[in-house]
């Protein structure tokens, strides 16, 4: 008897290629996969570097902006920079230190393609974010200390807008200056003989305005009035400047006081109180409109240098040549912060004591929307 099982058991003949084709089948479904997944990394990547934008353009809102407002923002941002999804802005809280903090997140079911094969149509990918943005300068109150020289000079602050190109006027600090020569007689009978005596340093009247447009308002003015002496002065007031200078016409040394008397309005101020909220960029300007007129800018690295920068009223820095100042990071929050300018009337570099422009600046701060002073935190 013959059976026909005998003959296929010992052939040697026949095909791969059914063999191949049932082992290729979990290949495919592996790369298949593998693609399926990388296309979600991938996929994950772009949606976290779209909600990180998002969220930080969050906090470039006005501080009235509503919740709604922020997550219109926070959607609008998100689908710009190729964000895919849902998103969500779960939290926005600003302390009572101004400080902000905002968390969001976002969601994605990416449709697969070869892990549809395994029943599996979509993959869900989570994304979260997380920002915290200090408190910045909101109000600079400045106030005058001291101005001297013979030139008049105006101190200027300059900001702009967010949003806008051109900067405006925010505030003046005018000096005009007052000679005094002190006139007294050496001598007596008819050997007497008059003299007069310019004071060296020259001071005068300076007027702090706030500046809304074409508007200025007057809210500090300093009037500082000299007298002179062929004695020195007893006991002069603690804040008062004496200074002495020897005439060689007359052989004498003839002493000044000097002293300044400032009043606010209203009289209960404290100052100019520039609100600088909307400004996105601030700069100071000092122009010499007399004598040698010239005009120094905080911001322009090749005039900056005739500004003195310091934490307390003594000593000061010059700011160093080549350099800019950003106004918004020179006054620190809730604190006194000084600052003075050189007219032009000495070489540079110089000693603090060759400036002419004193005054103080005080910083407020609260919440902004300048991205600057933003970070992510997750």
């Amino acid at each position: 008897m013959c059976f026909p099982g005998k003959g296929f058991l010992r052939a040697r003949d026949g095909s791969l290629a059914p063999v191949f084709a049932m082992a290729l089948l979990p290949m495919v479904a592996v790369v298949g996969f593998s693609m399926d997944y990388t296309s979600a990394v991938s996929t994950r990547a772009s949606m976290q570097n779209a909600l990180d934008a998002a969220v930080l353009a969050v906090t470039t809102l006005p501080p009235t902006a509503t919740d709604t407002d922020r997550l219109q923002k926070l959607r609008d941002s998100f689908v710009a920079n190729g964000g895919q999804g849902t998103v969500n802005l779960d939290s926005f809280q600003v302390d009572t230190f101004g400080t902000a903090r905002a968390n969001v997140s976002a969601s994605y079911a990416m449709p697969t393609n070869f892990m549809q094969i395994a029943r599996v149509p979509t993959v869900s990918i989570g994304v979260t974010a997380a920002v915290r943005k200090t408190p910045s300068l909101v109000q600079a109150t400045f106030k005058v200390d001291k101005v001297s020289g013979y030139w008049n000079k105006t101190v200027t602050l300059y900001g702009t807008k967010f949003g806008a190109t051109s900067p405006q006027k925010l505030m003046t600090a005018s000096y005009v200056f007052s000679s005094y020569g002190f006139t007294y007689t050496v001598g007596s009978g008819n050997k007497a003989k008059s003299y007069t005596t310019n004071e060296a340093k020259g001071y005068g009247t300076t007027t702090i305005s706030l500046v809304n447009g074409s508007t200025s308002t007057v809210v500090q003015t300093q009037t500082c009035t000299t007298a002179g002496s062929t004695t020195n002065f007893v006991n002069p007031p603690t804040d008062a400047v004496v200074t002495s200078q020897y005439d060689s016409n007359s052989k004498q040394t003839v002493y000044f006081k000097t002293t300044c008397a400032t009043t606010t309005v209203p009289a209960n101020g404290t100052g100019a109180a520039v609100d600088v909220s909307q400004m996105n960029s601030l700069y100071l300007q000092m122009d010499v409109t007399t004598g040698n007129t010239a005009t120094f800018k905080s911001n322009d690295p090749t005039t900056s240098n005739h500004l003195y920068l310091g934490l307390s009223p003594t000593p000061l820095t010059e700011v160093a040549s080549g350099q800019t100042v950003d106004i918004f990071t020179v006054v620190p929050c809730s604190q006194t912060s000084y600052q003075a300018w050189e007219d032009g009337g000495n070489s540079l570099p110089a000693a603090y004591t060759n400036a002419d422009f004193f005054y103080n600046v005080t910083g407020k701060c609260d919440f902004n929307q300048r991205p600057s002073e933003t970070m992510l935190t997750q």
